[in-house]
């Protein structure tokens, strides 16, 4: 396989023309593209392979409704326009996954007994997992929506405590196309002076 510098469409589409959107199409995101976004997103590096990232999809009214109560009041419209809202969670039991995900070595003893490197480790590496998830959505041809603007606490008892006790929301995704029209001009950023040193 070789490497090199992609093309300036695909910069354009994954970064440089990429936005967060809030209002959308009305149009509908199939099953297979949702596990097609799953596929690549899958394939992001994480700490000892060990994938903590888990997803619920809303597609349905009825799922919708049920996030509701969670959302401030500002993202509930967001929320209900979308064709697609995304959980973004972790599992903190990831670890019992590790002797499939990375069978060579005895990694899964590293976490047992230890739930604060393990809330750590599982925080962080499904964080990672989400920003692979906004540029597979993207490469996908789908736009995005990151929310924020929610009771991490309400979601987890909605939409886990039962079935999934140790999964724990961490953001969520609206997806779908996004309606351009309706963008604000994109915000500045800071300058690689502002927001790097080389040592």
């Amino acid at each position: 396989m070789t490497s090199g510098v992609l093309s300036q469409p695909v910069l354009d589409q994954l970064f440089h023309e990429a936005r967060s959107h809030a209002y959308w199409q009305d149009r509908s995101v199939d099953d297979a593209t949702l596990r097609e976004l799953y596929d690549l997103v899958k394939m992001a590096p994480t700490s000892v392979n060990c994938n903590p990232l888990r997803i619920l999809f809303l597609r349905t009214r009825q799922a919708k409704e049920k996030l509701m109560p969670a959302l401030k009041e500002g993202n509930r419209r967001k929320v209900e326009e979308a064709p697609v809202t995304a959980i973004l969670a972790y599992d903190r039991r990831f670890h019992d996954h590790l002797p499939e995900l990375f069978p060579h070595v005895d990694v899964r003893a590293w976490f047992v007994g230890d739930e604060p490197y393990r809330e750590e480790t599982a925080f962080r590496n499904a964080s990672l997992q989400g920003g692979y998830f906004i540029l597979a959505a993207r490469a996908l041809g789908l736009d995005v929506g990151p929310l924020s603007g929610f009771d991490n606490d309400m979601v987890d008892g909605l939409f886990f405590a039962e079935r999934y006790p140790n999964y724990r929301s961490n953001f969520l995704c609206n997806l779908g196309y996004g309606d351009t029209a309706k963008l604000h001009p994109r915000g500045p950023r800071l300058s690689f002076e502002q927001a790097c040193q080389l040592l």
